[in-house]
């Protein structure tokens, strides 16, 4: 069926004149009444009888205008929810993220985030940086928040956000709480350690290495982050994190920080997106809005 001619006729009987239909149009008289001709030979009946003046729908038009109703209300539908995705108003957004962006910048952005966008479906996956990666590059993710490196490969490419620095932290009453202390003295108390592979962890390591301190004194390794910072509120050993993980503890005098000298250490966080890939319009949405925000700049 010639929808061009459809939608012709359906002006003519939505306005009951073909003058009218011809100027909201902007086309001739003689150039629609044409189309209309041509539809009802294509469709074999007959639309429109002379009435006076005018026309009149016969009981064929009448149905057929309320189809040509529905198909033409449809298409304005269409027309907005294409316009709300190229604006990234709708649509899905999946972001993969290590630990530490995901539960300490990851909550602020996605209540702004939301706010903005509410019709916006968002899924966020919180998993290691190899899986984060991973996912990235097989397109199970448009974004990642990934922490721990700025090296990611030649089929990603990452934007520093911050650079989080690393501290050594003790409970309220050890005896090297909020003093300065040398990397030496502070290796030999027992560390609560994270599990092998973890980020702290591996940057502890390095750190001793580096300065010849020696090796931490493990005391415990404890799978989780969590479960790591209750222990040293508890009163036993050193914990090497990141100041985002616990900077709410210190603040409410849960843990206190340990000022050790040659310990100057950064977790950095980056955005990071596929190479040469074109971003859905939520993804930029969503870039756009962590760019704006006071906190955590690009």
């Amino acid at each position: 069926m010639n929808l061009h001619a459809l939608r012709l006729f359906y002006s003519v009987a939505e306005t009951g004149s073909v003058t009218q239909a011809a100027k909201q149009l902007s086309i001739s008289q003689p150039a629609v009444t044409s189309q209309i001709k041509k539809l009802e030979r294509e469709i074999d009946c007959t639309l429109f009888v002379p009435k006076g003046r005018g026309i009149l729908l016969t009981q064929s038009g009448a149905e057929l205008a309320k189809q040509a109703k529905r198909l033409f209300s449809l298409e304005k539908e269409i027309e907005s929810y294409v316009e709300q995705l190229r604006e990234g108003s709708i649509g899905k957004l999946r972001i993969a993220s290590t630990f530490l962006p995901a539960n300490y910048l990851l909550p602020r952005w996605l209540s702004r985030f939301k706010q903005q966008f509410p019709k916006t479906e968002v899924e966020i996956t919180t998993t290691n940086f190899q899986k984060a990666c991973e996912q990235l590059i097989n397109y199970e993710a448009d974004i990642g928040l990934i922490g721990g490196t700025t090296e990611f490969g030649p089929f990603l490419k990452g934007t520093l956000l911050l650079e989080d620095d690393m501290l050594f932290v003790v409970n309220q009453k050890h005896k090297f709480a909020s003093k300065h202390v040398a990397l030496e003295e502070i290796v030999k108390e027992p560390f609560v350690f994270r599990e092998e592979g973890s980020f702290s962890r591996e940057k502890l390591i390095s750190l001793c290495n580096l300065h010849n301190a020696g090796k931490p004194n493990m005391g415990v390794q404890i799978n989780g982050l969590n479960e790591t910072i209750r222990t040293v509120m508890e009163g036993y050993g050193v914990t090497f994190v990141s100041a985002l993980e616990v900077n709410e503890y210190i603040a409410r005098g849960d843990i206190a920080k340990v000022h050790v000298d040659k310990a100057v250490i950064k977790n950095p966080i980056s955005l990071c997106v596929r190479t040469e890939d074109h971003l859905s319009p939520s993804a930029l949405n969503f870039i756009q809005m962590i760019d704006s925000t006071d906190e955590y700049p690009l």
